[in-house]
């Protein structure tokens, strides 16, 4: 008995049918959209196969960061990031051995280990990270040795005027609020630190479902998933959930802040007003407003002898702050004039006009291309990354939102930012007769 011909064809389309579904749901190579993957212990894996690279990158952000650290131990979390690889030999193992490199940042946001090696050698590099995520330095000989590495390395941030002045304005405009508190830590904060401050971090905080892992570069991505699954599968989920629940921030103390350090070149002035967060539907106005604040503000603090101005835009998972930076004079410090208005509801400000005033479509549409340049030049895999740790919809949405961004959206920004309270720093250099105020 012959098969009708009807049914032959039916069944031919169904097979092409189904091989078209195959080849839409597959990854392609080089496609911008990553294979996405979910391990039983909550691990996410993402995966761009890119078959003209000649490495591999893996980069596992734990969607925790320095804002996490306890009052008075600050610095509990940049001593975990650094436990992971502990030693010189640790990190030079990714360039000698593996022919790539390896760097680990620890933000306010999350821990990031960013890893790179020659595609032959992927599964050593996976195996590396996986063991140093698992089983990290953490006894009380590992973590004295850390502290020291850490406190060099701060004793040489205190005597940069910069960093000092940028650390003043954040705890003047946030005080005990995570970011008013040093991500880093303090001399004092790291001395108290101890192994058991790390392991109840690491137990509470560093779990697989608190993880990305992103895989790109010249590797196949049903290799990369099978040894995600080999190697971070038996990695521990956690028992609950640590949601951001800080008390939010009073508002900051009025007038400046006075303070002097011996042998400056320049002073530096900084004013700091709060932002938004960077999952906020403001986000995409505040990254091109910021670049529009940027050219105001140095034609504003030229006009009072500054130099070298700033202004940057801090967005965090809770919202964060635009800090106004400038060098002057070594003593004493010139500061902008204080603009006085009878606004209601709005402080007097020394930098209120700069924000009282409508942006032209000029000043909008350079600022505009500006920002979303910028965004488009972030690496594809961070993006992703960021959607997880910010809580962000997509990184379709976000980069719309950059796209669609408009001037009124810019301008209703302006309005809500010209209410903020101003914190103000004046770090100018030491006198006979200066007194450091506190």
């Amino acid at each position: 008995m012959t098969i009708p011909r009807s049914i032959k064809i039916i069944s031919l389309i169904s097979l092409l049918a189904a091989a078209l579904a195959i080849s839409v749901f597959a990854q392609k190579p080089g496609s911008t959209t990553p294979r996405q993957e979910k391990l039983l212990n909550g691990l996410k894996v993402l995966v761009w196969n890119e078959p003209a690279a000649e490495k591999v990158t893996v980069k596992l952000r734990i969607h925790s960061g320095a804002a996490f650290d306890p009052q008075d131990r600050e610095g509990v979390m940049n001593l975990l990031s650094r436990s992971f690889f502990p030693n010189k030999e640790s990190r030079e193992f990714f360039r000698d051995e593996l022919g790539g490199e390896l760097e680990v940042t620890c933000n306010y946001d999350y821990i990031q280990i960013e890893a790179e090696a020659r595609s032959s050698e992927f599964l050593r590099l996976m195996q590396s990270i996986a063991a140093a995520i698992s089983n990290p330095a953490l006894d009380k000989e590992a973590t004295a040795e850390l502290k020291t590495e850490l406190l060099a390395e701060f004793k040489q941030l205190e005597t940069n005027p910069e960093y000092v002045a940028d650390r003043a304005v954040a705890k003047r405009l946030f005080g005990a609020f995570p970011y008013g508190r040093p991500e880093m830590g303090t001399a004092v904060s790291i001395q108290k630190i101890d192994f058991a401050d790390l392991r109840f971090a690491k137990d509470r905080l560093l779990t697989a479902d608190n993880a990305t892992l992103a895989v790109s570069g010249n590797v196949n991505a049903d290799l990369a998933v099978r040894a995600v699954r080999r190697y971070f599968g038996s990695w521990l989920k956690s028992d609950k959930k640590s949601p951001y629940t800080f008390r939010q921030p009073d508002a900051p103390a009025a007038g400046q802040l006075d303070l002097t350090m011996a042998g400056l070149a320049n002073s530096e002035v900084r004013y700091a007003i709060r932002g938004v967060a960077r999952s906020s539907s403001d986000f995409a106005a505040a990254e091109t407003y910021s670049r529009i604040l940027a050219v105001r503000f140095r034609e504003l603090s030229v006009k009072s002898g500054g130099l070298d101005s700033t202004v940057l835009h801090e967005g965090h998972i809770l919202p964060g702050a635009f800090v106004f930076r400038y060098k002057s004079q070594p003593t004493p410090a010139q500061l902008l004039p204080v603009t006085s208005q009878s606004v209601p509801g709005i402080p007097d400000s020394p930098i209120f006009f700069i924000f009282n005033q409508q942006s032209t479509d000029a000043e909008f549409a350079k600022a505009k291309s500006e920002a979303l340049g910028l965004y488009d030049r972030r690496k594809l895999e961070d993006r992703w990354l960021d959607v997880d740790t910010f809580k962000i919809t997509s990184v379709a949405d976000e980069l719309k939102a950059f796209q669609n961004v408009t001037i009124a959206d810019v301008n209703a920004l302006s309005q809500k930012l010209a209410r903020q309270p101003v914190a103000i720093v004046a770090l100018a250099r030491e006198t006979a007769t200066a007194k450091t105020n506190d």
